[in-house]
């Protein structure tokens, strides 16, 4: 199941071609039309929609999530999970219409990719947070993740998992290591490597291997790199642009390296200890998925506790150690390390799920695609991805 966005068949246009489709014209919301009639002292629920497979579950009840259960258990507030997103686009297709008209969603929280937090930031459809109903937020908030460039201090947008963009590999078959973006494009791994097919998911690594600042790239610095990867594609070095099922390519011994998201190599490496997850000397991208409150939710204030719920560093361990993502709160460490169980003290000791200081230093949040860059950038990209 997809966790982070595949742009296939847009046209280059992207969510804004989604609204154009429903025949909506996106604009800016103001920030004091955004707030709605808040029921959360009266009803105690809260609608929470989230992607598939992120979250912790009973292994004896698949259908229980023990940390949600926690929560309504000590708060008295019931929550319906949802996990309805599959993509960044769809989901915002799905939801864009009723906040660009300036209605409910009929969701209190939701959980998108950043650049996608961007746009709904940058339309004014999500309100902002009470920090101060959200102590562990304000204490326990990696500050790596704290200042993106959307959400300067995270006024919008709280971290709900976060992770690495990187190079997955299987060192027995490939039989030597990789170390370099560069290395993918050594003769030895012609037709054997795959990229992700999504703009805003690839591009930033392939930047940084060309030793781009992607905090601050250019329009050159992305065309660079395309004018490489379709010499690349034309010469059927690069085998194909994937969404997550690189998985099954490098699992099967099909690929021996790709672009891949530190969490899915964690659980592949349980079953295949020779499959290792790089982030390459020139760097690699760190980035989120969000918790948000749309426009007019009925429950903020409901939504607010649960998102500090899951800064409480023992909930944090909790959830860190079912989705193995990096933890956008530190803190959690110390609570597995200190565990005892043995398993969990090895997750407390993983640089993909708690980056060390020498990984932290090769992990750059890559600047935001504006909304004038869009539709060239995605024109050029996609074009390469269909040759």
């Amino acid at each position: 199941m997809k966790r982070r966005s595949v742009l296939r068949g847009l046209g280059g246009a992207g969510a804004a071609g989604l609204l154009a489709a429903c025949g909506v014209k996106p604009a800016y919301v103001a920030e004091d039309e955004r707030a709605g009639r808040d029921l959360s002292a009266r009803e105690r629920s809260v609608t929470f929609a989230n992607w598939p497979l992120y979250i912790d579950t009973d292994d004896d009840d698949p259908g229980s999530r023990p940390t949600l259960d926690a929560f309504r258990k000590r708060t008295g507030i019931a929550v319906r999970y949802t996990e309805e997103i599959n993509d960044n686009d769809e989901f915002f297709g799905k939801i864009g219409p009723a906040l660009m008209n300036g209605q409910r969603t009929d969701r209190d929280l939701v959980v998108v990719s950043d650049w996608m937090a961007a746009r709904f930031v940058r339309l004014g459809w999500v309100q902002a947070m009470d920090r101060a109903a959200q102590p562990h937020v304000a204490r326990e908030l990696d500050p790596q993740l704290l200042k993106p460039a959307f959400d300067p201090g995270r006024l919008h947008s709280v971290p709900w998992q976060s992770g690495i963009t990187g190079i997955a590999y299987n060192r027995r078959r490939l039989g030597r290591e990789l170390r370099s973006t560069r290395q993918l494009w050594d003769a030895d791994l012609r037709g054997k490597v795959t990229l992700l097919s999504g703009l805003d998911e690839s591009i930033s690594l392939l930047m940084q291997g060309d030793g781009v600042d992607v905090t601050r790239w250019t329009a050159d610095d992305f065309h660079a790199v395309c004018d490489r990867i379709e010499e690349l594609v034309k010469r059927r070095h690069i085998r194909r642009f994937t969404g997550n099922d690189y998985i099954k390519d490098l699992s099967s011994g099909d690929v021996l390296a790709c672009q891949a998201y530190s969490g899915d190599v964690i659980q592949l490496q349980a079953d295949n200890p020779d499959i290792e997850f790089v982030v390459p000397e020139e760097g690699g991208e760190l980035w989120a998925e969000s918790l948000m409150v749309p426009n007019l939710a009925r429950h903020k204030a409901n939504a607010e506790k649960l998102i500090d719920y899951y800064y409480e560093p023992e909930v944090a361990a909790e959830l860190a150690a079912w989705v193995n993502y990096v933890c956008p709160v530190p803190a959690a460490q110390a609570v597995l390390a200190d565990s005892g169980d043995e398993e969990l003290v090895a997750l407390a000791e993983d640089p993909l799920i708690f980056p060390d200081a020498d990984m932290r230093g090769r992990l750059a949040i890559a600047r935001d695609i504006k909304a004038s860059e869009r539709r060239e950038f995605a024109k050029r990209w996609n074009g390469i991805v269909g040759l």
